[in-house]
């Protein structure tokens, strides 16, 4: 299959909230296919309001781009490459949380995006979730 299905994208729902129960934060997690359209998406209770756009954002980003939103960041830094990118597709989010998810063939089918913590325990948790296919 070359997108994310509701089914995947609920394993890996599961799997980062896991991770995020497991580190002691609570985080909005989005979950967006191929075309980077949201299948699925869940914000643990307690968490940040203002993190669910941020999550959905996270993954946008790293399927625009095909690389974790961390790496867009490096790259938008005043004098290189890609500064100002943020400002283009609706907005980007250029710091770690965003996630390309590839099937078995390394083709990627999707992403995922975290946010409600500090970027190092939002990349952890959206890694986890990653990692559940």
């Amino acid at each position: 299959m070359n997108t994310i299905n509701l089914e995947q994208a609920e394993k890996m729902i599961a799997a980062a909230k896991a991770k995020a129960k497991e580190i002691d934060t609570k985080m909005n997690i989005s979950v967006v296919d191929a075309g980077a359209n949201q299948v699925a998406f869940v914000r643990m209770d307690g968490a940040w309001l203002g993190s669910a756009d941020i999550a959905l954002k996270k993954a946008k980003t790293a399927r625009f781009f095909d690389m974790n939103s961390g790496e867009i960041g490096k790259l938008s830094q005043p004098g290189e490459s890609l500064y100002n990118i943020e400002h283009s597709n609706g907005g980007l989010i250029s710091f770690p949380g965003g996630i390309p998810v590839t099937n078995s063939n390394g083709t990627i089918i999707g992403a995922i995006g975290v946010s409600g913590s500090t970027v190092d325990d939002d990349h952890t948790v959206a890694k986890a979730g990653a990692e559940a296919l």
